[in-house]
């Protein structure tokens, strides 16, 4: 074993020029593969959040659905280890991410039909959560319907984003802030 190694070392010594030539060719093969990959899903992330454009005024989604596009929002505006974490038991937070500036935020998504109203109690669950229990610096409540005025207040009280139809509608079509402005 140790001849056959003693063998290599010699060969790449005198074909140090072979040696070199295939580790660039390698190299820039695996950056080409990255380049590809990241354009991939780039491409794809735009795809998805094109089709996003009309989630405002859209209830055909799933609720499920509704969190993983408000999750590629989220990463379309900058937003890094975003995570979908919605379900039962999710402790009042469908959306994890980390804004461009570094602040944790938790998203609770609220896809309501245009007759029912966010009320206070669904805030008063974000925020006895969010901060304790999920470790965020900041909550957003987002709803394809629209905020009770009690839910409202609580949410100016205490500091909740609230992002009603129409800002959503701004914000999946590129020209509204997203709720951590």
């Amino acid at each position: 074993m140790g001849a056959l190694v003693t063998v290599a070392i010699q060969w790449m010594a005198h074909h140090l020029l072979v040696v070199l030539t295939l580790l660039t060719i390698a190299l820039a093969a695996a950056a080409a593969a990255v380049r590809t990959r990241t354009a991939a899903d780039r491409r794809a992330l735009h795809t998805r959040t094109a089709q996003l454009r009309r989630i405002g005024a859209s209830m055909s989604t799933s609720p499920k659905a509704f969190e993983h596009a408000l999750a590629d929002l989220c990463r379309r505006d900058g937003c890094t280890k975003v995570t979908v974490v919605g379900g039962a038991g999710d402790l009042a937070a469908d959306v994890l991410a980390t804004t461009p500036t570094g602040r944790r935020i938790l998203i609770q998504a609220k896809r309501y039909s245009p007759r029912t109203l966010v009320g206070s109690h669904d805030v008063q669950k974000v925020n006895g959560t969010y901060r304790d229990i999920h470790g965020c610096d900041l909550a957003a409540v987002v709803t394809t319907s629209t905020f009770t005025k009690s839910a409202a207040a609580f949410c100016t009280q205490v500091d909740i984003r609230m992002t009603d139809h129409r800002a959503l509608a701004l914000w999946a079509e590129g020209t509204g802030r997203p709720h951590w402005h």
